[in-house]
């Protein structure tokens, strides 16, 4: 039985894996709660009889918990939407630039001092800037040019890689350390999450109504316009809405990496290549994945917190490896 014949069964599967991610995040931190406490505490949001538990499931845990559910699935859903986009494999929901661009706004605003608001207005002032850049340099009257797309996102985000590293070069000592966990994903600041989670549901919504358009073209701009493809339009739909979930993730947890790439390669290792389903199941692994990742980042040693870009590469790049390896076995 394979994973491609059954993708009900799997997507049911990945259902319980990402609502045991999930829980598992509500369970695990400084202070041990009992799982039926809990459950009992997220069921009954207005009693109070236990004041800590309620405090540290509905005010601590549970906003962690759901933005890092969020921006593991808006990154995977960006990552699983730019390899349709260019066709390739190695396409991650930061290589086209935007990241970079978040990443120079954002340490340019803690090198001046900024708050945390100043950040997040840094950051996607940034991100919107490399978009409209790229898709300036990339886009001609009538004309979409792939090739030049991602060309023009590799150099830019190169440049934005050198203005990163001046600023880091520049900063004072005492605001390194929380300009490197911008860069390597920190989802304890959890601001911003009714916006992500929107964020996420019409990206994944959209995307799931044209579907059918990116299983045909996957198979090939050529081959879509003979299908009746609006290829051009749906090319630029694909552009913007995996841009929007991108700024999204990064607004919410700063530059978290490997999600994007490893997760729909990872269902694609199942054998699942049917966009119908391979962009669910990626929101799911995504999200459950990266919930568990910064469970392990904020536990591991407490009190101390590690960036949980940190744990992503640490335990999908060995997972991914496997999976190649007993695909070509």
């Amino acid at each position: 039985m394979t994973a491609a014949k059954y993708p009900l069964l799997l997507l049911t599967l990945f259902c319980l894996l990402a609502f045991g991610g999930v829980f598992t995040g509500l369970l695990f931190g400084s202070v041990d709660i009992a799982a039926g406490r809990i459950v009992q505490v997220l069921l009954s949001p207005n009693d109070r009889n236990d004041s800590v538990a309620h405090q540290i499931i509905w005010q601590l845990r549970l906003p962690r918990v759901l933005a890092a559910f969020a921006c593991g699935g808006l990154l995977a859903l960006a990552g699983t939407l730019l390899q349709v986009l260019l066709r390739n494999p190695l396409a991650d929901p930061y290589i086209l630039g935007v990241s970079g661009g978040a990443a120079v706004g954002a340490l340019l605003a803690m090198l001046l001092g900024g708050g945390l608001m100043l950040t997040n207005v840094a950051s996607l002032a940034g991100a919107l800037t490399a978009i409209a850049i790229v898709f300036g340099l990339s886009y001609r009257t009538g004309d979409w040019n792939l090739y030049r797309l991602l060309l023009t996102g590799v150099v830019l985000s190169a440049g934005s890689t050198a203005l990163t590293t001046l600023i880091l070069t520049l900063a004072p000592a005492s605001d390194v350390k929380g300009m490197l966990f911008w860069l390597m994903g920190d989802v304890s600041r959890a601001e911003g999450l009714l916006p992500a989670w929107l964020a996420l549901i019409l990206a994944a919504g959209v995307s799931m109504l044209f579907s059918g358009s990116l299983n045909v073209l996957s198979l090939g701009q050529m081959k879509a316009k003979t299908l009746g493809v609006a290829v051009l339009p749906l090319q630029m739909g694909i552009y913007f809405f995996a841009s929007l979930a991108t700024v999204a993730a990064l607004m919410l947890a700063g530059a978290v990496g490997f999600v994007g790439l490893i997760v729909p390669h990872a269902v694609r290792l199942l054998g699942v290549n049917d966009v119908r389903w391979l962009l669910p199941l990626a929101i799911l692994l995504g999200g459950g994945f990266l919930t568990l990742a910064d469970t392990l980042a904020r536990t591991m040693w407490a009190p101390q917190q590690l960036p949980v870009g940190v744990l992503t590469a640490l335990l999908g790049v060995p997972t991914l490896l496997l999976l190649l390896s007993k695909k070509r076995s």
